[in-house]
């Protein structure tokens, strides 16, 4: 059995304008549906908040304030993600963060909820690999040499985080597998 057959899968990321879903907005959201014959797809945008990003928050995923200038608002890209995702299940490095903001932006924006699966690459990471020294994705990328040859992906942004991710998930669904899980 190949590892995406378990699937379909849509491993997202947004990068925001701080740590609140009520509070914080999202400046970038990107995604990479694994479909169960292997196909990857991707998304990927800038979005407006609607505010100004805090320095410091430029600082962690650098985007600034003058690159989401002429990029859409969520209301516009929410329900491209909607559709995007469809069907599979959302998989998310910190689920409660980013499907956090999600489910907030789609509310705010009169969007409908998103109302199917969900994955959390962290715990499936803990139940399947105990006593880590961390769970972060940076060093789990470490740990299982997630980089390829050429990689020259930012960490702290959406795009990189997702790639990062989806080869995460497919050493985790390699090993539930491999155990018969």
């Amino acid at each position: 059995m190949e590892w995406f057959e378990l699937g379909p899968f849509t491993v997202f990321d947004v990068e925001t304008t701080g740590m609140s879903p009520a509070l914080d907005r999202i400046v970038e959201l990107a995604a990479a549906r694994v479909d169960k014959d292997g196909e990857i797809n991707y998304f990927q945008t800038l979005v407006h908040p609607g505010r100004r990003i805090p320095p410091a928050v430029q600082c962690v995923h650098h985007i600034s304030d003058a690159m989401v200038m002429n990029a859409p608002r969520f209301t516009e890209v929410g329900y491209e993600f909607l559709d995007f995702a469809r069907g599979s299940t959302l998989v998310a490095h910190n689920a409660r963060f980013d499907l956090g903001f999600l489910q907030e932006s789609l509310a705010r924006t009169g969007l409908p909820l998103w109302d199917g699966r969900t994955l959390d690459s962290i715990r499936l990471t803990k139940t399947l690999y105990k006593g880590l020294p961390s769970y972060s994705l940076q060093n789990l990328r470490r740990c299982f040499n997630l980089d390829e040859d050429g990689d020259e992906m930012t960490a702290h942004r959406a795009g990189a985080d997702v790639e990062w991710t989806v080869r995460l998930l497919k050493k985790l669904c390699l090993e539930l597998i491999s155990r018969g899980s």
